[in-house]
């Protein structure tokens, strides 16, 4: 670690790592919580930053570099809570009857190592010698500068600091007042359409609305154009073919739970190949100029800017990595159906582990370069993983087996996932950080040192708040799930793309009709592109037609709000001030609804009661009436008071 006899300023020290693994506890189980809910989760680096720069102000000697460790500890730790889309699944399919603290921190853990080493050898291709934006990596970079540039005046960042926090509270008060029931939590009608069905559903949470904000007006247009293919058009074919009479929400939701998803998951999975051949070429490119670049300059040739972990230490790491991981695919299989083949099955699947793993990390860091870490489409890459992994094992074993042992090759497959998984979140996420740590002169060395020890922060984390949420909720489709079952919709596909493909019933016509629509989605958004209008993501239009319509039309009208902000905010003196408070603010409506749902989980959990807080019942129409109102009142005054602090 740096001591003060040098010149440099502190930056790997035992307090930011502290306080970045504080933030982490935080932030991780604020992200498990929205990952189970809406299938989506939201970047951690700019709130951490925001943070820090406010606790370690009271430190005299606390630098830019000091602060930039904290938010990277944060950031490793809060993104790899993406595991989640994962290790649900194996609840959903019966196999685990809770998550067993050791192997699920494993899991989490050893994936998201491998994903540190895995992409320190591209640092110098993307984010020294590239061209690619790294969106998220230059505003967190921005954030820490003007926080160093105020450490005397403090303006912009205590401005960034009471915005995230009034959000915070708005959106926490708010979701208490839902689970009051005097506010409804959720606006819905379905009705026929001829001899078929639709409906409309509005979510009134305030993390939906922030995570819109964030994301930006291209991806919620193609979301928007995801819920009228999937819920305006598909779902009333589906439905006009087997008419049903009696309650018309039932029969909706059950065909789209049913077929319109697996339509969806065939959208997303024909973009996600399209997006890996669009970009094999320069991240080919990119590996050669790194591997290149390492053996000209080492060592004390370098300036300290420079400085990756050595290869000796990445190679080491990674084998450090496999060599558990080996053990705890034994232990898996040890006394199961699959045991007999157990020393092969083990051997294939870290050679699976090692060769996809690679890919994915370079894959997935040139898409967080492009296109920001938020929006990479990293639970496209674990369809393709799930789906990879589960014909390996029909390769092996085929298809047809008994019970038992077809249930043990699901779980064997989402575990492999799993850590595949772990590789994919913090591959996109290490390079977001290393582009910061770039921008404000940090070490690279000690930033990926920061993110193992985040890494493994997160690792701690999860397994506890994964478990409290399944003993206060649980997860829809496991056996004897309640009414108030957490969605978890990636696990959901992920856990049925598995079974299906190992038991031989998945849905493939619906998959084959939504991956010829998602190659129409993609010629149109190339001819957009072409025509330099908006272009509407692909993997954004899988998601508006696999996510449920009560957690994406909010996220729609979450980046027309952002959208008509951000124009507002160009029109400021200082338009990049004023539009990182407005991220600020959208921020802090994730961050509260999201932690006040994990405290609520501990309360149902505590009392045994689903609805530990309702105060009436059978207020439908009036609790519908008074939750809009105070919800568009509160957004209202939210950004109201965000613009008056942006223009003083």
């Amino acid at each position: 670690m740096q001591t003060r006899m040098t010149a440099r300023p502190l930056e790997l020290t035992l307090r930011g790592i502290l306080l970045g693994g504080a933030i982490t506890l935080v932030f991780t189980a604020a992200n498990v919580y929205l990952g189970l809910k809406i299938g989506l989760t939201f970047a951690t680096s700019i709130p951490a930053a925001v943070i820090s720069m406010a606790v370690l102000r009271a430190f005299r000697d606390s630098s830019i570099l000091e602060n930039n460790i904290v938010q990277t500890v944060a950031s490793a730790a809060g993104t790899l809570a993406a595991i989640i889309f994962v290790l649900p699944g194996l609840v959903m399919v019966g196999y685990w009857r809770g998550f067993p603290f050791v192997t699920t921190a494993a899991i989490t853990a050893l994936g998201g190592i491998l994903g540190v080493m895995f992409s320190v050898p591209l640092r110098r291709a993307l984010v020294v010698d590239g061209t690619l934006p790294f969106p998220e990596g230059r505003a967190a970079a921005e954030v820490l500068k003007i926080g160093e540039e105020s450490r005397h005046g403090g303006a912009q960042s205590a401005k960034g600091l009471r915005a995230i926090l009034a959000s915070t509270a708005a959106s926490a008060a708010f979701a208490l007042l839902t689970q009051t029931r005097l506010a409804a939590a959720e606006a819905a009608a379905f009705f026929r359409v001829g001899p078929g069905a639709t409906g409309v559903i509005g979510g009134l949470s305030f993390a939906l609305l922030g995570a819109g904000h964030l994301i930006g007006l291209s991806a919620g247009m193609a979301i928007l154009l995801g819920i009228a293919i999937g819920w305006w058009i598909v779902l009333p074919v589906l439905t006009a073919a087997a008419p049903q009479t009696g309650d018309v929400a039932a029969w909706a939701q059950g065909v789209f739970r049913d077929d319109v998803r697996f339509f969806g998951a065939g959208v997303i999975g024909i973009a996600a190949i399209y997006t890996l051949l669009r970009i094999a070429g320069p991240v080919v490119r990119g590996l050669n100029a790194s591997l290149a670049a390492s053996r000209v300059a080492r060592g004390d040739a370098l300036a300290l800017e420079e400085r990756d972990l050595p290869v000796a230490a990445v190679a080491g790491g990674s084998l450090a990595a496999l060599v558990p991981i080996a053990f705890l695919l034994h232990a898996v299989l040890a006394g199961g159906p699959l045991a007999g083949s157990a020393l092969l099955l083990v051997a294939a699947s870290l050679l699976f582990v090692a060769v996809i793993g690679l890919v994915i990390a370079a894959v997935c860091g040139y898409m967080a370069g492009l296109i920001g870490a938020s929006n990479s489409p990293v639970s496209g890459i674990g369809i393709l993983a799930v789906i990879a992994a589960s014909l390996m094992l029909v390769g092996w074993f085929g298809r047809g087996g008994e019970a038992g042992q077809t249930e043990a090759l699901v779980a064997y497959a989402l575990i492999v996932t799993g850590i595949v998984f772990g590789i994919a979140t913090i591959s996109n996420d290490n390079l977001q950080d290393l582009k910061t740590g770039q921008l404000v002169g940090a070490t690279p060395w000690k930033q990926q040192v920061a993110l193992v020890i985040g890494v493994c922060f997160g690792a701690m984390v999860v397994p506890p708040v994964l478990q409290l949420l399944y003993m206060s909720f649980g997860f829809a489709g496991m056996p004897n799930a309640g009414a108030n079952a957490l969605p978890a919709p990636q696990a959901a596909l992920i856990s049925a793309l598995a079974r299906g493909v190992l038991g031989g019933d998945l849905n493939w016509a619906m998959i084959g009709w939504g991956a010829a629509t998602g190659a129409g989605v993609i010629v149109l958004d190339e001819v957009l592109g072409r025509l330099g209008r908006m272009r509407l993501p692909p993997l954004g239009v899988g998601l508006g037609i696999y996510l449920p319509m009560g957690a994406t039309l909010t996220v729609v009208v979450g980046t027309i709000v952002g959208h008509l902000y951000e124009r507002w905010a160009a029109r400021t003196p200082d338009p990049e001030a004023a539009s990182r408070l407005g991220v600020l603010t959208a921020t802090g409506m994730i961050v509260g609804e999201s932690l006040w749902n994990v405290l609520f989980a501990g309360i149902v959990y505590e009392s045994g009661s689903d609805s530990p807080l309702a105060l009436v019942d059978g207020f439908e129409t009036p609790a519908l009436v008074v939750g809009l109102a105070v919800y568009v009142a509160l957004a209202w005054w939210l950004y109201r008071r965000t613009r008056r602090a942006a223009s003083d």
